[in-house]
């Protein structure tokens, strides 16, 4: 009586051995996919699968256990979930495995816009520091060109006297992305401005 009362809810649910992992779940979820190795598995069990279970019962499937919660739980809520410590290239494997069409290509739409991000990289800056006097400071800024900006301007006082007026020098910082020059080379400034040196370069 009680293994028949059992037997129904007993047939409702699938145990997997996964390279040696257990997972349960339903065979409404294992056959979302009509086409999939699981559906094919699980819910026609058909002999050309070759589906030998272990002495628990369970279907034995030699992959590797750590992605296919990504592709059970793809089945289960028809999301992409995966956790930061698993390659998607791993889960990408595994999709095209079990043959969840609509899983690979959610998954592969996922690494091309990683690739994409990693490609573009975070914006760097090449900063440059430039001395030039007073009357010399208006030019400058105004006729920068090649994708400098002007950042900082810093007075260190005059340096050099003509006549009888002294000339105040400053220190101009000007920045670009490295991003914008070509395989990272950068150019120099304009040399529409009148620089009177180049201290220094601070990447």
């Amino acid at each position: 009586p009680l293994g028949a009362a059992r037997s129904p809810a007993a047939s409702k649910w699938v145990r997997l051995n996964v390279g040696g992992t257990y997972f349960v779940s339903t065979r409404q979820t294992l056959c979302r996919e009509p086409k999939s190795f699981l559906c094919r598995l699980c819910c026609q069990d058909g002999p050309e699968l070759g589906s030998d279970k272990d002495e628990t019962g369970a279907y034995l499937i030699d992959r590797d256990p750590t992605y296919f919660g990504p592709i059970l739980n793809y089945l289960r809520h028809g999301k992409l979930i995966i956790n930061k410590e698993l390659a998607e290239e791993g889960v990408l494997e595994e999709a095209e495995f079990y043959n969840i069409a609509s899983l690979v290509r959610l998954v592969k739409e996922r690494i091309r816009d990683n690739e994409n991000r990693t490609s573009q990289g975070p914006v760097k800056h090449v900063y440059r520091v430039l001395q030039c006097q007073e009357e010399e400071l208006t030019q400058m800024v105004s006729t920068m060109s090649d994708g400098w900006k002007f950042e900082q301007l810093i007075s260190i006082g005059s340096s050099y006297n003509y006549g009888n007026e002294d000339q105040a020098e400053f220190l101009c910082v000007v920045s670009r992305e490295l991003n914008n020059s070509t395989n990272g080379i950068v150019k120099e400034p304009s040399e529409k401005a009148k620089v009177r040196h180049l201290l220094r370069c601070i990447v």
